[in-house]
């Protein structure tokens, strides 16, 4: 029979599995330039392991039927999507707005929005957090303070779970600055959505992450990670296997709809001015 602290072994193991690292793509395909599954292979193709599901504007069915492609597309190399919101989709995974729920449920994996030492000093169960703006978006113009890389590895030398920078992370030398600055990998939404070649892009940013990791001193600002918060070592891009090209569905992924409050970040009841959510035209 397993005692407590045999349950508490087997909950670290399974945190150390598998934690957002490298280059993680959040969705927006209002600036996608092609149907969103398909910009979702072709950055998986790159090397992306981590996709992030927002679209919260659509029907659960929609939203549903989505989560089912992305997962079908995330197969073909072992990667994992993760739903934005408390509903988890059929899967195991979530990322939480600032404003709540608390606790986190009880799933595989569940990560939180977090812009502050307050926000951060909140979390309970939570397996990591975004931190944000660390730049300027052209998403949400005006959204901040942005934290820069000073201010970003001041919050992770005191977050207790590894963190993922967010907010106009675009070229691979913010990749670098972020991952330097002890980030577990970077979140990136408008550098592949709006990209005309999301593999080519997806390439450069990950060999960036992943470059950096080995560098002498890389996480100086926050203390040795645990092994759940080590960052898994570079993936290789691939091409898509036949079957991942054929899972690629070029309907009904279109906007519709305005986009209303679908924002990964966009939460209430926070102290700092939250501007519009972007239109259609909008680009983080």
């Amino acid at each position: 029979m397993e005692g407590p602290e045999s349950s508490k072994i087997s909950s670290s193991a399974a945190r150390a599995r598998a934690l957002p690292s490298g280059v993680v793509l959040l969705t927006d395909r209002w600036v996608a330039r092609r149907p969103l599954v398909a910009v979702i292979a072709a950055a998986v193709a790159g090397g992306v392991r981590w996709v992030v599901l927002r679209e919260k504007d659509l029907p659960r069915a929609a939203r549903l039927a989505l989560a089912v492609e992305l997962r079908a597309v995330l197969a073909e190399v072992g990667g994992t999507l993760i739903v934005a919101g408390p509903d988890p989709l059929d899967g195991a995974a979530v990322h939480l707005p600032a404003a709540g729920p608390y606790p986190p449920p009880r799933l595989g994996l569940a990560g939180r929005s977090c812009h502050d030492r307050a926000e951060l000093a909140r979390l309970t169960t939570e397996d990591y957090a975004t931190l944000s703006p660390v730049h300027a978006t052209r998403t949400k113009p005006g959204y901040g303070p942005t934290l820069g890389a000073a201010g970003l590895a001041e919050l992770i030398g005191v977050s207790p779970v590894p963190v993922l920078a967010l907010g106009g992370v675009e070229t691979p030398d913010q990749v670098r600055a972020c991952v330097e600055a002890g980030a577990a990998g970077v979140a990136v939404l408008g550098a592949l959505m709006r990209a005309e070649d999301p593999t080519e892009v997806a390439a450069t940013l990950t060999a960036a992450a992943h470059e950096t990791v080995g560098r002498p001193g890389h996480g100086a600002a926050r203390p040795a990670p645990t092994p759940a918060q080590a960052v898994p070592t570079a993936v290789t891009p691939v091409a898509p296997k036949p079957s991942l090209r054929a899972a690629v569905s070029t309907s009904g992924l279109r906007p519709t709809v305005p986009t209303e409050g679908s924002s990964l970040t966009a939460r209430s009841g926070h102290g700092r001015p939250q501007p519009p959510t972007a239109t259609r035209d909008g680009e983080q």
